[in-house]
């Protein structure tokens, strides 16, 4: 499949995707030793991407799997926003497909807006209500992508109020060493604090003093000041 995208101004085109680029190497951490170490950008704008996942939303999940396994970044963007399409509007067995096309595609999933357009929509609803033997599985991975998309899954739970597998994976990774790993888990502290002042200060009072500042910062961002100070000092 060949996918040519066209600018409005020819003359200026050029330069915009040029800057684009510059910016996504930086935002995304592309260079050496950081996590997004060797990722391309060709510098496609996100309103572009997803005109275009609307247009191939019935795309087959073989072609689904050659933009997953592609080079350039806003190629396997695309491949996920045409897998959340298709799962959203699918029956129970084609969600279950796209849940195991997922799995064994994680490989693609390698940056940190990948996992948060995908796990929140395609593996957080299959897993509710199912065994979550894999989530913890991933929680536990090595690789840091795969614990960001167990983290990323509980935010589904934490939406429909359950709250009881994202503290239990906080657990698992208070201690992580990755700093987008502790952004991801305080921003889940969070929002479960913002259904549940008591749950999350349940954890927090558990773990604050030990836990990445970072992390911390995140869990208690929406808390009134003299509380964010007693937990920050």
């Amino acid at each position: 499949m060949v996918i040519i995208i066209k600018t409005d101004n020819p003359y200026t085109g050029i330069k915009t995707i040029h800057t684009a680029q510059l910016a996504s190497r930086w935002y995304f951490k592309t260079g050496p030793g950081q996590y997004g170490e060797g990722d391309v950008f060709i510098g496609v704008a996100t309103p572009t991407m997803r005109r275009i996942a609307k247009e191939f939303r019935d795309l087959p999940l073989s072609e689904v799997k050659r933009l997953l396994r592609s080079p350039i970044h806003e190629e396997r963007s695309l491949a996920l926003m045409i897998l959340v399409s298709q799962y959203r509007r699918g029956d129970e067995r084609t969600r279950e497909r796209i849940f195991k096309f997922y799995l064994r595609h994680l490989k693609g999933v390698n940056n940190w807006d990948l996992v948060d357009g995908s796990a929140p929509y395609i593996s957080g609803p299959w897993l509710q209500g199912r065994d979550k033997t894999v989530l913890y599985e991933l929680a536990r991975s090595p690789r840091l992508w795969d614990r960001r998309v167990a983290v990323l899954s509980t935010f589904h739970f934490i939406r429909c109020g359950e709250f009881e597998d994202a503290l239990k994976t906080a657990e698992i990774l208070v201690a992580d060493r990755e700093d987008l790993m502790h952004k991801a888990v305080g921003w889940m502290l969070r929002e479960i604090g913002k259904r549940d002042r008591g749950v999350e200060e349940a954890f927090l009072k558990k773990h604050f003093r030990t836990m990445p500042r970072t992390m911390l910062r995140y869990a208690i961002e929406r808390f009134p000041e003299d509380l964010r100070q007693f937990y920050m000092k």
